[in-house]
């Protein structure tokens, strides 16, 4: 597995891993944390478009696909300055949001998680309280709960940070 940035020419297959997300998420008792067109397409592309999404290069034989996908930046999160909880600490952090992956990979997620704090080894990320595979990765993987927040868009997120 490799992790390179996304670009136009990877949103066909980006738009198709978030669908099968959201599939997935209803499918497993989350039918809350990104709806019906969540991510829409005009954020996907933002997201692109300030290089800010990555995707992750799996082999399936000869061939090289898009395996799984997520937003990964290095600046303060507005969702994070005012939670209920407290963080590990108080340096500069990096986000990593909208973690999804294809049909029938494995270990894309943790791969993506690790490369991300390889890369900037204090991370936070939140998700849904009803996404329990999610929760049950990011305890895996050594990030602590760190309480709740609220999103700008009035929805609450379990928070987590992963620090050196």
């Amino acid at each position: 597995m490799q992790i390179r940035k996304a670009t136009m020419n990877d949103l066909p297959d980006i738009l198709a891993i978030y669908a099968y997300a959201r599939k997935y998420m209803k499918e497993h008792g989350n039918p809350d944390q990104w709806r019906d067109s969540y991510p829409p397409v005009s954020l996907t592309t933002q997201d692109i478009q300030s290089d800010c999404l990555y995707v992750c290069i799996i082999q399936i034989e000869e061939d090289e696909q898009i395996g799984g996908v997520f937003y990964f930046h290095r600046e303060e999160d507005p969702d994070y300055q005012t939670i209920d909880g407290s963080w590990l600490n108080d340096r500069p952090y990096a986000v990593v949001h909208r973690v999804a992956t294809a049909p029938g990979t494995k270990g894309v997620a943790t791969f993506c998680l690790n490369w991300a704090y390889e890369q900037f080894p204090n991370i936070k990320i939140d998700t849904h309280d009803d996404n329990i595979p999610m929760q049950h990765l990011l305890a895996k993987l050594g990030f602590t709960c760190c309480g709740h927040t609220t999103l700008q868009n009035g929805d609450i997120r379990l928070i987590y940070q992963k620090a050196d």
